[in-house]
């Protein structure tokens, strides 16, 4: 398995998803896993695939921000990174005796070297920003010749865009990202006449705040409400003073301390959302969301169970004060949570997923 971010600590909060991703296969007894990512706790059996060079490379590439956050900001210099991060990858693959390839994010495929070994690509929102860049779907579909492939985006709107550019290629499938079990187990527990505290969890950037202060303004401002914000300040923002910024915090203070008292989760983000994990742990735990209106956020709310979608001040405004009414708010969280456990389930039956499709390309491999 090759990943670009994964948690350097117990207490890291980047890639954790990833992390949760190796957790499960792990605790297979049917997958032997090695790992190519950035240096951090791995678990017992999982083999570490990178070198030393690679260690410290992708240790410096996540402190200064992720491939992502360079190509957005640092073009030249993440243009580079990104050459060094395929050949690096490239290298890995070679050095490699595993027979199925676990590629997640889509450009990452691009180092796939030229052996008939299966391939499972997963797919997340900003990789369909990059797949529209000139020449990209043509780079890759050279990568996938003569390979059987699984190309799994993490959200099913991207399925329609990703078939039209692969089908002919490659099983096309929406495989979800799992959930911790801790976050079916959140009791809520706000006080019925406590101030309604909403959480934003986000890296701060223009992008992923979009309208959030000035379309809740006239709810924050005047404390019939509270923002707390949990993320790294990747651009410099101004916050208005009645936000409260609390910085990254690990999941285990969200769990334990911050979503049982909250009346539920905010964002109004204009980026290139796949499908945003917070979101589903949101949803996993009973906490009604507010969301604008992007293809992630609609894919994961439009059935109106768990969430509200939003695309102007007053819609948000109200829905702000409709989710301060107790009952109204946990009916609406009960609904989501009932959704999500049903559709998603746990990172193990992720694994399962995941499990099914290496068999499937492995019996394509043999035929």
């Amino acid at each position: 398995m090759t990943a670009t971010s994964y948690p350097a600590s117990e207490q890291d909060w980047k890639g954790l998803f990833i992390r949760s991703m190796v957790q499960s296969l792990a605790r297979r007894d049917d997958v032997n896993l090695s790992f190519w990512g950035p240096p951090g706790p791995l678990p017992p059996p999982v083999q570490r695939a990178t070198s030393a060079g690679d260690d410290a490379w992708t240790k410096s590439l996540m402190e200064r921000g992720g491939i992502a956050h360079q190509l957005r900001h640092q073009r030249a210099q993440g243009l580079a990174s990104a050459a060094s991060l395929l050949w690096r990858q490239h290298r890995a693959f070679h050095r490699s005796s595993a027979g199925i390839y676990h590629v997640n994010w889509l450009q990452n495929a691009l180092a796939l070297p030229r052996n008939p070994r299966p391939a499972l690509v997963t797919v997340l929102g900003t990789d369909m920003q990059m797949l529209r860049l000139p020449g990209m779907r043509m780079l890759l579909r050279h990568a996938f010749r003569g390979r059987p492939v699984a190309i799994c985006p993490n959200a099913d709107w991207m399925l329609s865009e990703l078939d039209a550019a692969f089908g002919d290629l490659a099983t096309v499938r929406f495989v979800p990202f799992g959930i911790d079990p801790r976050w079916y187990a959140l009791e809520r527990r706000f006080e019925t006449n406590a101030t309604p505290k909403w959480l934003c969890v986000s890296r701060l950037t223009a992008n992923k705040i979009g309208p959030l202060f000035d379309w809740t303004e006239p709810v924050f401002a005047n404390g019939r409400a509270e923002l707390h914000l949990f993320g790294p300040m990747q651009e410099q923002i101004a916050l208005p003073s009645w936000a409260h910024w609390h910085g990254p915090a690990p999941p285990e203070v969200l769990s334990e301390s911050w979503f049982p008292q909250a009346h539920g989760l905010i964002t109004l983000s204009q980026h290139a959302e796949g499908r945003p994990q917070v979101m589903l742990e949101a949803l996993a735990s009973g906490l009604p969301i507010i969301a604008s209106r992007l293809p992630a956020h609609d894919d994961l709310l439009t059935g109106g169970d768990g969430g509200v979608l939003c695309d102007s001040p007053e819609a948000v405004q109200a829905a702000l004060h409709a989710l301060a009414d107790p009952t109204v708010n946990r009916a609406l969280g009960q609904r989501g949570r009932a959704r999500i456990q049903a559709d998603i389930g746990t990172w193990d039956d992720c694994a399962e997923r995941y499990v099914s499709l290496y068999r499937h390309l492995q019996d394509q491999a043999h035929r």
